[in-house]
């Protein structure tokens, strides 16, 4: 399922526009990223965990011309699923 899809069947179930249902999708995904940069976590009981998780420095290697290259430390988004959605799933 992609983002339109998702929208589709948020508005067929709330038997609202496809504007309202997009607007509210966007609301909760900001409010994700939001959670994510303040807490660094973002719990939804029963769906999951998202969480920002620290990468290291590391080599790697250009892919046109084979040479290795540094790649800077950063930072990532796991997910861990919760128990309700890897039951369902």
């Amino acid at each position: 399922m992609n983002k339109s899809q998702l929208v589709t069947y948020v508005a067929d179930r709330l038997d609202t526009s496809q504007m309202g249902a997009r607007d509210l999708i966007e609301v909760v995904l900001g409010g994700i990223v939001k959670g994510l940069r303040e807490d660094q976590s973002v719990m939804l009981s029963g769906f999951g965990t998202f969480q920002v998780k620290p990468r290291k420095a590391r080599q790697g290697r250009d892919p046109r011309t084979g040479e290795p290259i540094r790649i800077e430390a950063g930072h990532r988004v796991g997910f861990r699923v919760g128990k309700r959605l890897r039951n369902s799933v």
